[in-house]
């Protein structure tokens, strides 16, 4: 490129002003600075001179010292070009900066800059890219181009224009644009619809320019239609549908062939099915067949002319294939809701649509019976739903459902009736809510042999309708399910899991699961339940299910006192109720309940609270029933004592009948209840019948008088008589049982006497016992003589008898051995001895 010497007038930032000579009142620089370009590529060397003119007032009378700056840089310079030194020259071997001032600057004091240029430095233009033209075909038609360029790449201005060519025509069209501006808008009239020709862009900027690549096209291949619309959509022979379409009212005069693309989709699908029509006219029909039957279907279409985009989607329109019979099976779960063990089973059976089951019709209903060919004797129920309710004979094992509509009825699907099983239940039950609103369900898996899947059964807890209950089938070895399609955020539901055997059901684990959880709508208010001391019992009310928006994780209690200094106590997730210790009385306290789920938390309203002093008649009450509670115990352990005591004196000593006044006939247990403790009336003791001990005392030859007086003073030493050599009759036992007692009378037989006039004798024994309370009244001090009339000789009984003195009695009744049975006994052995 020729270098050209451009002189440019610098104005300068510094607080100097330009020093300049005035002539003819014209002020002109001091000094001029020439380049070879101010616009230079990047990288490039620039050259550049100083010359000062002759008049310049800083260098008159001396010589001048000069010095190049680019910027605030400073850069060496050469000497002098002439004698004079107004000439000087300065050269920048690589300029990388985009925009910079080269200064001309004299060292006086202070510097003065005398002179300067500013150099740019840039790129050529690159090529424009991605040229593209576009017809519009409707009421205003156009032809727009535009193109992607890059004039931050140049760091210079650049300029764009575009350029058409009708090659029929030979027509040449140039467009200049304004700075910025990538497209352009060609009127009608420059150009043709079918008939070609070649578009470009070409860029320009003060170091070169550049083209794009030409774009050939006509017109018409290069528009963009009008959504075009299907006229008329019906239901066809062997699972077709039929379409007829056409173009906008702009652009219905095009007769050409199209290429038209049809999408399809069920009405409860969101999935589309496309085909491609390479070669359709407006107003003729298309076919789309092997659809489903009975199924209603939506349809959508676009076209394109060659080459050029694609127009958009029609609106929709919508059609419904011939019906059939159902065909597949269904998916379902049943299981028992009463009493399993009565004669008749309560059943609750769930059903949906399998993948492979196909309805082919619009109005499907559904047949549960017992036979497997349907009859009105063994219809169980029939709805359009998805349950029901029924009963079936405990003895029945299965149940069959058919789905029907208007063109007939599918093959029947077997349910098997599994009664519920004390199996055992799964454990480890977990439900995360993931990203996407569904819900992950975890369980442990059975290691049972007999097992056969899992029912994943969920429903909203706030809805009680069982058209709400919805259910999944996984197989026996997986653990988890991904349950999706049906959950509303910030509800709860009741997530169960049955394990589903060969013969039976097992026992369900249910979890409670949020698909999304969010802060509590609200925050119960806190109630003052107790008020001691330095402690306070602080409660509050469970809230409502449908407010509460989550699982709730925590409960918060903040309180703090004048201090300003927060405590926080966590509160009884299940008794909510938290109890603060270690408050000081005569103090106002403010409390905040904080609720928190897993999606946030929520604060309610604050409450205050003041801990007051105890009333002294309040303590003093406090101490009496404390002293009360204390000596209770020990009052009632000394009336137990007392109570106790009696009942030991009658258990250890008990009443007896006296045996100077009574029969043995009457000393029966019968006669002794009056005298016995009650816990002593079940089992009569011995101990309260009399002992009877049989002696064998040898008889010496004396007379009877010594006889007598032998009994007589034996009275007084009876402690050999208790000894015991034979039994009662009656009491067996009673010698060893009783070996200890002491016997209050004992009754004595000569052993081997000869018959005797003289009856026997029976002496009191000397046992301090205590008898009857009525003894005194009745029983005498010495006994009388109890002997048959007619006896010979006195006989004495527990005392001694007056010397010789003889007492006037009256006759006495003979013994009748009848009222002494046990007496009687001893005689009848009296002659035989002791066994």
């Amino acid at each position: 490129m020729a270098a050209t010497w451009v002189s440019l007038v610098v104005v300068l930032v510094v607080a100097a002003d330009v020093n300049a000579v005035e002539n003819d009142g014209y002020a002109r620089p001091c000094a001029s600075v020439h380049t070879s370009s101010s616009v230079v590529a990047v990288g490039s060397p620039v050259e550049a001179v100083c010359v000062i003119a002759d008049d310049c007032p800083l260098l008159i009378g001396h010589a001048a010292d000069v010095e190049w700056r680019l910027d605030d840089l400073v850069l060496p310079g050469s000497p002098a070009d002439d004698r004079s030194h107004r000439t000087h020259r300065v050269v920048i071997p690589s300029f990388n900066h985009s925009r910079a001032t080269l200064t001309c600057c004299v060292l006086t004091s202070p510097m003065q800059i005398i002179g300067g240029v500013e150099i740019r430095a840039g790129y050529p233009p690159p090529a424009p890219q991605n040229l593209s033209c576009q017809a519009n075909l409707s009421a205003q038609e156009s032809l727009t181009c535009d193109w992607e360029a890059s004039p931050q790449a140049s760091r210079l201005p650049t300029k764009y224009t575009l350029h058409t060519h009708i090659g029929d025509l030979n027509r040449n069209r140039t467009y200049e644009l304004p700075p910025g501006v990538h497209s352009y808008t060609i009127p009608r009239s420059d150009f043709v619809l079918f008939s070609e020709m070649e578009i470009y862009v070409r860029a320009a900027n003060q170091l070169g320019e550049a083209s794009s690549a030409p774009l050939t096209l006509e017109p018409v291949s290069a528009a963009k239609f009008d959504p075009p619309s299907i006229a008329r959509m019906q239901a066809g022979r062997f699972n077709c549908l039929r379409l007829r379409w056409d173009l906008s009212q702009h652009q219905d005069w095009m007769t050409d062939y199209f290429i038209l693309e049809v999408r399809f989709k069920t009405a409860e699908s969101s999935l589309w099915n496309k085909i491609l029509v390479l070669r359709a006219k407006p107003k003729n029909p298309v076919d789309r067949c092997n659809l489903l039957h009975g199924t209603r279907y939506v349809a959508q279409i676009r076209v394109r002319y060659q080459q050029s985009p694609w127009s958009e989607w029609s609106s929709s329109q919508s059609a419904v294939t011939m019906e059939s019979a159902p065909t597949g099976h269904l998916d379902t779960w049943m299981r028992v809701t009463g009493d399993h063990m009565h004669k008749q089973l309560q059943m609750l059976l769930f059903w949906k649509p399998s993948r492979r089951f196909r309805a082919n019709g619009r109005n499907v209903s559904y047949v549960v019976s017992v036979r497997k060919v349907r009859s009105k004797r063994g219809t169980l129920c029939a709805t359009a739903g998805g349950h029901c309710t029924f009963q079936v004979p405990r003895r029945a094992r299965k149940v069959y459902i058919v789905a029907e509509n208007a063109a007939g009825k599918s093959s029947p699907t077997q349910v098997r009736i599994h009664h519920p099983k004390a199996y055992e239940a799964i454990w480890n039950i977990s439900a995360a809510a993931l990203a996407d609103g569904s819900v992950l369900v975890q369980w442990t898996k059975l290691p049972s042999a007999g097992l056969l899947d899992y029912v994943v059964e969920w429903r909203p807890q706030l809805e009680n309708a069982l058209s709400h209950v919805r259910f999944e089938l996984a197989g026996r070895n997986m653990s988890s399910l991904v349950i999706a399609g049906s959950f509303e955020p910030y509800k709860p539901y009741g997530i169960s899991v049955y394990p589903r055997f060969k013969d039976g059901i097992g026992r369900p684990q249910t979890v409670n699961a949020y698909s999304l959880q969010k802060a509590p709508s609200m925050v119960p208010k806190l109630r003052i339940q107790k008020n001691w001391r330095s402690d306070v019992e602080l409660t509050w009310d469970e809230i409502p299910l449908d407010r509460r928006n989550g699982i709730i994780r925590s409960y918060t209690l903040f309180y703090w006192d004048e201090t300003k200094i927060v405590h926080a106590a966590i509160g009884d997730l299940k008794k909510r109720r938290t109890v603060l210790t270690g408050l000081s009385a005569m103090v106002v306290y403010d409390a905040v309940l904080m609720v928190s789920t897993g999606g946030g938390s929520r604060n309610g309203s604050m409450v205050h609270f003041d801990i007051k002093e105890m009333d002294p008649v309040f303590v003093a009450m406090i101490a009496v029933l404390s002293a009360v509670f204390f000596l209770l115990p020990i009052i009632v352990m000394v009336v137990f004592c007392l109570y106790k005591d009696s009942m030991l004196k009658v258990r250890f000593w008990p009443a007896v009948p006296d045996p100077a006044n009574s029969s043995i006939r009457r000393w029966t247990s019968e006669s002794t209840q009056d005298s016995m403790s009650p816990w002593d009336r079940e089992e009569p003791n011995p101990i309260y019948l009399s002992h009877l001990s049989v002696l064998d005392v040898p008889i010496k030859p004396k007379k009877a008088e010594e006889d007598h007086s032998l009994w007589s003073n034996s009275a007084e030493d009876t402690s050999d008589l208790g000894e015991s050599l034979c039994g009662s009759p009656f009491l067996p036992g009673l010698s060893s049982a009783n070996s200890d007692s002491i016997p209050y009378a004992s009754v004595i037989f000569p052993a081997a006497s000869p018959p005797t006039q003289h009856p026997h004798v029976y002496l009191r024994s000397e046992s301090t016992q205590p008898l009857l309370e009525s003894e005194e009244l009745h029983s005498p001090k010495s006994y009388q003589d109890l002997a048959p009339a007619g006896s010979h000789g006195e006989q004495c009984f527990f005392g001694p008898c007056a010397g010789g003195e003889e007492e006037e009695k009256e006759a006495e009744p003979a013994i009748h051995w009848d009222d002494f049975p046990f007496l009687k006994a001893l005689a009848m052995n009296d002659t035989q001895g002791c066994a």
